[in-house]
């Protein structure tokens, strides 16, 4: 092959791969338009009232999901069930963000399934009027293993 034949591939080749990142945005673009499906997302968490902020994501993430679309549940084990005692709920005031109460009045109003861990709880004192007001229920592995099977998704928090 002649040297000025390969110059003249080697520069149509270059040009076309100059248009890829321009290809690749197009495709994104057109995905973007496409209707998402909604998911199934399952969170676990068991921070306590020790980490206020990491201890309201599971419920300022579930909120924000179920408000476009998304069906959460929440597993709450160890110091996270805590949470659902009142006072707690109240005192728990996480960097940047409302006292925790308002996002689980949010949770309820968004349907989010909350779990408690049933072992978790009766070491702590959780009780059921605890959990009733927020709509929760106590948990036990069986229920924890269906969750995660259920889920699309699954986020420790």
């Amino acid at each position: 092959m002649e040297p000025a034949t390969t110059a003249i591939r080697r520069r149509g080749l270059i040009s076309r791969l100059a248009l890829l990142p321009f290809l690749a945005g197009a495709t994104a673009d057109a995905r973007a338009d496409e209707p998402k499906k909604p998911l199934k997302i399952m969170f676990k968490s068991a921070w306590g009232s020790d980490d206020p902020t990491k201890a309201a994501f599971p419920f300022l993430h579930g909120n924000a999901l179920a408000e476009a679309g998304h069906t959460v549940q929440i597993f709450l084990l160890g110091e996270g069930v805590s949470l659902m005692r009142s006072s707690v709920a109240r005192a728990v005031v996480p960097v940047g963000w409302p006292p925790l109460a308002d996002a689980l009045q949010k949770a309820v109003a968004n349907r989010i399934q909350i779990y408690a861990c049933g072992a978790c709880s009766r070491a702590r004192g959780i009780a059921d009027a605890d959990l009733t007001q927020w709509g929760a229920k106590f948990g036990n592995p069986s229920i924890f293993v269906s969750l995660v099977e259920w889920a699309d998704r699954i986020i420790t928090e």
